[in-house]
Parts: structure tokens; sequence; C-alpha cells
């Protein structure tokens, strides 16, 4: 059963709370209406402008919802992700889990410069923008809505180091996805519903080439309809793009889900959530129930947008680009 965007919006409106979620003193001071009196239309501002990009590029939904997950998980989030390269500054953009596949950067910095004029002056950080755009892109992709607190202030810093260390990688065993969410504070089954996010976007040849020839618990038809366009020499065709989700990959729902039970995952650390281990049931579960799947999600990206923020007078409000500190 596929996840439409009727269905279950305004229970999930109602039911999305941090009841469950331990907040820090930093996230603690998040709020949905912390710009209420000094830009009331950055919602609105925000909506509008992801909506048009997807309009112009379903695909773009899907990668502003990555690169929130890969700002948050480097750092917490705070914007560190944004951060370009310089002759002085070393940033998260070229770490080998970024490098070449992370994308939607311009998209942040366009809709910055919207918020701004609406706003009138800079006062609504990168780290805030890219946190309600992300939760814009999933509504407009057919997902759940849910609240998303802000506040946030912008990163003077980024690490290429940690970037390096704290990302989920393709290759990644269970064991080891369990161990890298667990250290942000995730448990199993939060690490599965957010591993869901797949149910829209694409994956480069080159991080799923491996599985594809060598893995054993894929379905061998779909192994064959991946190598056609991803041949087997390294170096060869390895920006191919091939659907994370092969049914939906531009609509949210949990069609990843079942494509796991049949052994469909595109990357390896897709298909080891089902593997007969430990996580098994918790797929199963997410792909018979939709209004299950789709609740933990979003309590799941209320907490993301909860890791560690800079808030009050730690960071700074990015002015002039979100690719670069003042």
């Amino acid at each position: 059963m596929a996840y439409t965007t009727s269905n279950f919006l305004v229970l999930i409106l109602f039911t999305i709370t941090t009841s469950n979620v331990i907040l820090s003193p930093a996230s603690a001071q998040l709020s949905a209406s912390f710009y209420a009196s000094t830009c009331p239309s950055v919602f609105d501002t925000v909506r509008a402008a992801v909506r048009s990009t997807i309009n112009r590029e379903a695909r773009m939904g899907a990668s502003i919802l990555r690169l929130f997950f890969h700002d948050c998980f480097v750092q917490g989030c705070d914007g560190s992700v944004l951060l370009e390269d310089t002759g002085s500054f070393v940033g998260e953009q070229n770490a080998l889990a970024n490098r070449g596949s992370l994308r939607g950067f311009n998209v942040i910095n366009n809709i910055k410069a919207q918020v701004d004029r609406a706003c009138g002056r800079p006062v609504v950080s990168c780290a805030d923008i890219l946190a309600i755009a992300a939760r814009d892109s999933v509504v407009e992709l057919g997902g759940p809505s849910y609240s998303v607190p802000v506040g946030r202030r912008d990163a003077r810093t980024a690490s290429s180091a940690a970037a390096a260390t704290d990302l989920p990688a393709p290759f990644h065993t269970l064991d080891r996805l369990i161990q890298v969410f667990g250290s942000k504070g995730f448990t199993p089954r939060e690490m599965v519903v957010l591993s869901g996010a797949h149910t829209v976007g694409q994956a480069r040849c080159v991080s799923f080439r491996d599985r594809i020839y060598n893995d054993t618990n894929i379905d061998p038809p779909f192994a064959t309809s991946r190598q056609a366009t991803c041949p087997r020499q390294s170096g060869n065709g390895d920006d191919n793009l091939a659907p994370l989700d092969p049914q939906s990959p531009n609509r949210f729902g949990n069609n990843y889900f079942q494509a796991l039970l049949n052994r469909r995952g595109l990357l390896n650390s897709d298909q080891v959530l089902f593997n007969n281990g430990s996580t098994d049931s918790i797929v199963r579960d997410y792909s018979d129930n939709v209004n299950t799947y789709i609740t933990d999600f979003a309590n799941a990206m209320v907490k993301m947008g909860n890791l560690s923020p800079l808030t009050g007078t730690q960071g700074e409000i990015r002015v002039n680009t979100c690719a670069r500190v003042n």
C-alpha cells in the first residue's frame, strides 16, 4: 500500500510531538514560533520556493532531504554542510560520503535570497532554511507534514573528518549502521524508519555496483536490470543513476520496505535491514502498516532536527550566502 498526500495528513499534524524525544538544552530553545515577530512569512516563503523547485525537478526533493540528513549527522543541524571549501577553509562537501553525490546547494542559496527579501534582512539561519525545506520536500513528494521547531544558528566551522566517520555508508553492515545511528541517539527502529527516506531519490552506480554483481541476497532479475546501466568495471558509468525505490522514486510511500522484502534493495545498507537479522520484523511492520511508518518517520525527522543545534549567541546568521561564513 503506497501512502498518498490525502491520507492521514491531519492525523500526523496532531500526533507529532516531542514527548518521546530527549531534548538537549540547546534544542529545547527551538520553537515553531521563533520567527513570529522577525519574519512571520518564512514558512510560506520556503514552502513556495520548494514547491516551485520540485515542480521543475522532482528529484530535487530527495536531494534536499538528503542534504538535511548529511548536515545533521555532522556537528548537528548547523548548516555546516552548506559551506564551500576556500583557500583557507576545508568543509564537508568533498568528504568521501558527500563528494559528487550531494546536490541542492544552489537551491538552498536561492531560497535564502527569497527569505531574506521577505524578511527585509538576513534574520533566518541557513540551518533553519534547510530544516524547513526538508520538511516541505517530504510533503511535496506526498509524505507527512510535521512541525519544524526553528531558532538554529549557523556554524562558522565544518568537519571533513567527521563527515568521513559519522555518516552511514552504502557498504555498511547492519551492526555498523546500528552503531552509527546509535551514536546520534537513534534506536534501531528509528534507524530503519529514517532509511525509509530512500523511498525517494536515486543512487550512483559506484555506490551499488558491488551489490548487484557480488551479493547473494538480491533478486536475480533485479540485479540484471541494474547491471544494464551499471557496468562491472570500476570507472565505467560510475555516475549512472538508478532509483532507490524501483516502484515510485518520486513519490513518498512504503514501497521501499516492500522492495526489501523482495530482495530489491539497491544499496547494501538498504538490504541489510532485511537479511535474517534483528530489524527484519521492523521492515515487515512498515511494509504492512503505512500509518505506522509515516507517523514514526515524522517523529524521527523532528528528533533528527534536534541534533545539537546552535542557539542563542552561538554561531551566526549567514548574511550573503549559505556557502560562506560572514
